[in-house]
């Protein structure tokens, strides 16, 4: 391949990040913020070059997912996690276990490939009655 050249042969651009990345990062500086954001302020707290309508997109997308709430702002909307990372966490896990027609296997092999102390923590945490968590957001929701 001659220097310089991107091998783009895989069909997709050069310069497209991993899928996934995008929204961790949205997610990242919407945790930081304490506080609603705005697909504006979430460019900024980014500090990159990507497009508001592409942030626009991504915190669209993470709302649709349910990992976000909206409120209004003005004509659009503000942004804030649905919840903290461990509980968005523990929604995706539930989120997978739930596509699975067999969900007791799923469960009892997803339990018996943690390490020992991962089962020890587990043990614990059930037996303290540690079974929820702090949610972050608050305020109204929007699901439009």
């Amino acid at each position: 391949m001659p220097e310089g050249h991107e091998d783009r042969s895989a069909g997709g651009r050069a310069d497209r990040r991993p899928a996934g990345e995008l929204e961790a990062s949205v997610l990242a500086a919407l945790w930081a913020a304490g506080g609603p954001l705005t697909p504006m302020a979430v460019q900024q707290a980014l500090g990159t070059d990507l497009a508001r309508t592409t942030v626009t997109t991504i915190l669209t997308r993470l709302h649709a997912k349910g990992a976000v709430i909206r409120t209004h702002a003005g004509r659009g909307y503000a942004y804030a996690p649905a919840q903290d990372p461990p509980g968005l966490t523990a929604r995706r896990m539930h989120a997978e276990l739930d596509k699975d027609p067999d969900r007791g296997t799923a469960l009892v092999r997803f339990v018996a490939g943690l390490g020992p102390q991962d089962k020890e923590l587990l043990r614990t945490q059930l037996a303290e009655g540690h079974e929820g968590g702090p949610t972050y957001g608050g305020g109204t929701t929007s699901r439009t």
